[in-house]
């Protein structure tokens, strides 16, 4: 199928050739024709596999055929994501689709009074952080009892650090004659609850079941103790020094103690988390994207925040607490059709978090490295308190301006 029979308009059409796009991508196919019929969308799909598009070329269709004028303080459409990151490769993608809407961002780590001046003459399209739009409801500068096209991208997320309140104070300020798309790479019951609130009898739309990674992504496990990481760490990037790797650490200071170590090890490495300006993670990710540097390391700030196709390895150095963020993670390689390799730590602690990451693989990740710790081919025991303070602690991943 190509974009000309989903039912898009020759403009459009037009567009996304000079983009290169001709043919859609599954996610695309399933959920444009239906979002042009106006109906509400559940999207369920991986990172990486054009979900921006899916609801990014509807949108556009729909705001370009009202031909209406925004009113002053209001949004005729709300895009709303997790990070600042994903925010700004949303805004890249509109841009690519059309020139005639105007499309503000709104995050944190900059100043709020120019996006709040430009807010002040309307917006055709509102991408914004939740805690960056709730600071505006606060100011009383944003209306959006006139928006009428929503987007929740990566609502999972969005909930895992702690967004769930803020959507709960958004969801009544809209109005409620409004079409709403969601669109999650996994669907917990949280999300199943999230979606009552915002979607009106809404279409289904599903790629692969949550959870299911790239098919191109390899996966290994070095069982390795805690003090000896870094030294294997930097055995196995020596490796393949010409190629692009990301390296996932659970904490903010964990990350940048772990760049300047590489650094010192002779690694052209930059680091992005929480404690950094916005301005220096945008210089730490081009600096990526164009090859000056080889290795980022990063905290799941940027897990769902970076489309870069060549990124060959990705490293778990630290498991992640919620076993759904490792597809989150590794959907960074293996993008564009390009084979990707997922390596992950396992410290002796970290035991637990291995097993949920297989189950939510479905699949045992290949032994590459050092002997299997005690434990971990026994099957799968509830142990008392464990749980509860995984759950908490699955709330509580590193927090960040919005």
């Amino acid at each position: 199928m190509t974009f000309n029979e989903l039912g898009l308009n020759a403009r459009m059409v037009s567009r996304l050739d000079a983009l290169g796009l001709t043919r859609p991508t599954p996610i695309q196919e399933q959920a444009i024709p239906q979002a042009l019929q106006g109906r509400d969308i559940l999207g369920i799909a991986q990172t990486g596999t054009g979900k921006t598009a899916a609801f990014g070329i509807p949108l556009v269709v729909a705001l370009s055929k009202a031909q209406e004028k925004a009113a002053p303080k209001s949004a005729r459409g709300l895009i709303l994501a997790p990070t600042r990151e994903l925010t700004k490769q949303i805004v890249h993608s509109l841009q690519g689709l059309t020139a005639d809407l105007r499309i503000t961002l709104v995050v944190g780590g900059k100043s709020i009074n120019a996006p709040a001046a430009k807010l002040a003459r309307g917006t055709d399209i509102l991408v914004a952080t939740p805690g960056r739009l709730i600071d505006l409801m606060d100011r009383r500068a944003v209306d959006l009892s006139k928006t009428r096209f929503l987007v929740l991208d990566e609502a999972d997320q969005m909930l895992d650090i702690g967004f769930v309140h803020a959507l709960r104070r958004i969801a009544p300020m809209l109005g409620k004659n409004r079409q709403t798309m969601m669109f999650s790479a996994t669907m917990p019951k949280a999300i199943a609850e999230l979606s009552g609130h915002y979607l009106d009898k809404p279409i289904r739309v599903e790629v692969s079941p949550p959870g299911k990674v790239a098919d191109k992504v390899s996966h290994s496990v070095h069982f390795v103790a805690k003090d000896q990481k870094q030294g294997l760490l930097i055995e196995l990037l020596d490796g393949h020094r010409d190629d692009r790797a990301l390296v996932f650490s659970r904490t903010k200071h964990g990350a940048e103690r772990l760049m300047k170590h590489l650094d010192r090890a002779g690694f052209a490495a930059t680091s992005i988390h929480g404690n950094k300006s916005q301005g220096q993670r945008d210089r730490a990710i081009a600096a990526f994207r164009e090859g000056s540097v080889r290795v980022l390391v990063a905290t799941d700030v940027a897990a769902r925040g970076i489309d870069i196709p060549d990124v060959g390895h990705v490293y778990n150095y630290d498991l992640p607490n919620v076993p759904e963020n490792y597809v989150h993670r590794i959907g960074r390689t293996a993008r564009a059709g390009r084979d990707g390799r997922a390596v992950a730590f396992c410290a002796a602690d970290e035991v637990a978090e291995l097993k949920a990451v297989e189950k939510v693989l479905g699949m045992r990740v290949q032994i590459a490295g050092g002997r299997a710790w005690e434990g971990f081919g026994d099957a799968p025991k509830a142990k008392k308190g464990r749980q509860s303070r995984r759950r908490s602690s699955s709330r509580r991943p590193e927090r960040m301006a919005a």
